[in-house]
């Protein structure tokens, strides 16, 4: 197995709960699978949602599913700063003390006093991933990508294990665009 990984643009997206998907989109609503996402059970789906800041709105925002525990909004930085929200940059699931916005779908809105964050790069790794690529769960670490025009190191990488991870590593659409990214991007961990 290569030492290197897929790195995937990952673009602005919501994670909801039960309870406020069925208050966007009415009583007792499933979401809609479109396509699978690379992460094993994860799903993009047809469903999409306005994110209502401040200043102004994202109209067609993504859900992806399943459900969760907790909704939770993923912005670039860029995103957020132009609808008028702070949103910390955070490992996926850390919202305490996050960014709140406004969510509308089609049947009813749900307003979020945290929630919203600008998710903080990371790999996802299996077990024996990790261990071939020397690194363990909520390791930092750093991250050299070749593109055409703009290869770079992306530092402060949070390397996150489990088995039923797929190996890859998320960046949001700032960062793709930053350092140029064409369709097909690997990155490779190195030691400074």
């Amino acid at each position: 197995m290569a030492k290197n990984f897929i790195v995937e643009t990952s673009a602005r997206h919501i994670h909801v709960t039960q309870e406020h998907l069925e208050i966007l989109f009415g009583a007792g609503h499933q979401l809609t699978h479109k396509k699978d996402l690379s992460q094993p059970g994860q799903f993009a789906c047809e469903e999409r949602v306005t994110i209502v800041g401040p200043k102004k709105e994202l109209a067609g925002v993504s859900i992806l599913g399943p459900v969760r525990p907790s909704t939770q909004v993923e912005l670039s930085a860029t995103d957020a700063r132009s609808i008028g929200i702070s949103a910390p940059i955070r490992e996926s699931g850390d919202i305490a003390g996050s960014g709140a916005c406004k969510i509308v779908g089609p049947c009813g809105e749900v307003e979020i006093a945290e929630g919203v964050i600008v998710a903080k790069r990371h790999i996802h790794l299996t077990p024996a991933d990790a261990e071939e690529l020397g690194v363990q769960d909520k390791e930092v670490v750093w991250v050299k990508v070749d593109t055409p025009d703009r290869s770079t190191i992306l530092g402060d990488v949070v390397c996150r294990v489990h088995a039923n991870f797929a190996r890859a590593m998320h960046i949001d659409t700032d960062e793709s665009n930053a350092v140029g990214a064409p369709r097909e991007l690997y990155g490779e961990i190195i030691k400074l």
